[in-house]
């Protein structure tokens, strides 16, 4: 029998891209409920009854309440950022470390991971667990996103704004406060004492991201630079069907000198690089922050819920 998958909060910008990665698929049936009884908390849990694994696409706090709405119904994966460091929650990214895919397919509650800890801890974490960063390392993390990932209301407001408005805004840099929702989980899931500075920018761009972590060869242990680091990096990621590490300075990612954050677009592709020299080089991580950096991990970490390829339904 198929799977029956419900989606709360299924009209929201994840929402509407895991449906459109689950939608033809004949191992599953999405079931979907009314728009006049979206919040309607009756209507809401005949469907936590009804599905096998609901996915909570909403504000963090409604997050909380689906929770208690749907505890005991059925299975959870949260999208929101409310329990990615709670108590009882699987960590939803397979590629953490050895047994984490395993620890997802048989949890009864995974909170996906947010977009932008993806690609720091992907790139940090193999680092202190192989001795080769210390775990009292003091980082920085630069990252830019493409607007989509400020949900609908930024989406509406970039798609609406006239081309000086745009031209006016440009670049943004925010969360100047450095209180970024999603330090706690790279601090929890990094291996690190301390949670990085991290300086994010919203592009005008829809979609696409890129994380930068800037380090200097004298951090590293046991005499090990660049080259050594990222040869960790591509023993850790060797099997995982979705992260590729390219090679030493590969200039054929950059177009004329530059980096797009566009050319994972579409995709659940990961791309972890390294550019700099012996003394000091940048870790950077290139994907969709729609697709591997939300509703894209949200379907792979589905399929490790339902038994079947991690891979299925993703490119």
């Amino acid at each position: 029998m198929s799977a029956k998958i419900y989606i709360d909060g299924q009209a929201g910008t994840t929402g509407l891209e895991i449906a459109s990665r689950l939608r033809g698929r004949r191992d599953l049936r999405l079931l979907s409920i009314d728009d006049a009884e979206r919040k309607d908390p009756a209507a809401r849990a005949r469907l936590f009854r009804e599905a096998d694994i609901a996915i909570l696409c909403l504000p963090d706090e409604a997050a909380r309440e689906a929770v208690a709405l749907g505890e005991g119904r059925c299975r959870l994966l949260d999208a929101s950022s409310a329990h990615r460091t709670a108590p009882g929650w699987i960590y939803g990214l397979p590629e953490l470390s050895a047994g984490q895919a395993e620890a997802i397919a048989g949890a009864e509650r995974v909170s996906n991971p947010g977009c932008y800890p993806q690609g720091f801890i992907l790139c940090v974490r193999p680092l202190v667990e192989a001795g080769l960063l210390p775990a009292q390392a003091l980082l920085s993390l630069h990252a830019v996103s493409g607007y989509s990932g400020g949900g609908r209301k930024m989406i509406e407001a970039y798609q609406a704004a006239t081309p000086e408005r745009l031209e006016h805004w440009g670049a943004r840099p925010y969360a100047l406060e450095l209180r970024h929702k999603h330090l706690p989980e790279m601090h929890c899931y990094s291996g690190l004492q301390q949670p990085p500075i991290f300086s994010p920018i919203v592009g005008n761009f829809y979609k696409g991201m890129i994380t930068q972590t800037p380090l200097f060869a004298a951090q590293l242990a046991h005499g090990a630079g660049p080259r050594e680091a990222l040869a960790t990096l591509g023993e850790t990621y060797a099997q995982a069907p979705f992260i590729k590490v390219a090679p030493y300075a590969d200039g054929s990612r950059l177009d004329a000198g530059y980096l797009s954050p566009c050319a994972c677009n579409d995709s659940n592709r990961l791309e972890i690089m390294l550019f700099g020299d012996a003394e000091r080089f940048i870790l950077s991580a290139r994907y969709d922050n729609l697709g591997k950096g939300a509703a894209g991990a949200a379907v792979q970490n589905l399929n490790l819920m339902l038994g079947c390829a991690e891979t299925e339904g993703l490119t």
